[in-house]
């Protein structure tokens, strides 16, 4: 199995916001990105996606204009899987599902060569399933980032039932290599982060629902009483309240009734009511 030294080139599938996230960090790092996805729009997508984001970072001095040129170069967009076979590890980062998952490891499974370390970016689905799909789970491990990626810090690397150590120690080295801190958690639903997150903003979503403070208040309280950046309203509409919605529904179908996912949340998704990429959600966006 390669080390982290001899990682070279990142494959990375999917070019929605974590896969063009996952890129932009990795190729900012110095390592060649090829990005795949199966439409030619969802590659201009996650191109126009890694560029604002450096242009953001040109913005406040963090990089050059020709550094943050230097990083998209160094991001080779496909719609090929087979472009993928020079990769030294590969990041999956597609839709949360768990049929969708094991054909894409199936196919990965063929294509990369028998000692590359596939893993899932998956937020809440079992490892261990997922590296059922291949004839290597050993090699098969959670590196799930946090989003936005590029900005923040946390790594959560979860190990599957068959993934061996080397995969592990990988895992933890090429998220650090970025700049990232990680922590470990066991391959059961919702891992550490989704676990918890979720029910937080879950009930902040039925606190709001049932009048207990306005959303404003919510956040405030939320914000000024823990200390963290966004309150659980704020938070939903940034990750996505459909995101929202799948991750707990995951958990309770897993979990059990405490995660049963809050009235208003999935009333918001049934609406199109996302959040900011649609422009609406707890709160209005331009």
């Amino acid at each position: 199995m390669r080390s982290i030294d001899s990682v070279e080139t990142v494959g990375v599938v999917g070019a929605g916001t974590m896969g063009s996230g996952i890129a932009q960090v990795s190729a900012t790092e110095g390592y060649d990105v090829v990005v795949r996805d199966v439409e030619e729009a969802f590659l201009e997508d996650g191109r126009e996606t890694a560029a604002a984001s450096l242009d953001r970072f040109v913005d406040r001095g963090d990089l050059t204009r020709e550094e943050a040129d230097d990083v998209l170069d160094r991001i080779h967009w496909t719609t090929a899987l087979d472009r993928l076979a020079d990769a030294d590890l590969v990041v999956e980062a597609i839709v949360e599902d768990m049929d969708v998952k094991r054909e894409v490891f199936g196919d990965l499974d063929v294509v990369t060569d028998d000692d590359v370390v596939l893993a899932t970016n998956t937020s809440t689905l079992s490892i261990t399933s997922i590296a059922a799909a291949t004839d290597r789970p050993e090699l098969v491990v959670g590196i799930h980032f946090m989003n936005p990626v590029p900005v923040m810090d946390g790594v959560e690397v979860v190990v599957g039932e068959r993934t061996d150590e080397a995969s592990v120690a990988l895992a933890h080295a090429f998220s650090e290599a970025l700049g990232k801190e990680t922590w470990e958690a066991d391959d059961r639903p919702g891992f550490v982060s989704n676990r918890i997150l979720m029910p937080w903003i879950n009930e902040g979503v039925r606190a709001y629902d049932e009048g207990v403070a306005t959303k404003e208040d919510i956040d405030r309280g939320m914000k000024l009483g823990t200390n963290v950046p966004m309150g659980p309203l704020e938070l939903a509409d940034h990750i996505g309240l459909d995101v929202c919605l799948n991750a707990t529904e995951t958990l309770h179908a897993e979990l059990g009734d405490r995660y049963t996912p809050a009235y208003l949340l999935r009333r918001k998704v049934e609406a199109g009511d996302l959040g900011k990429k649609t422009g609406r959600g707890f709160y209005e966006y331009d």
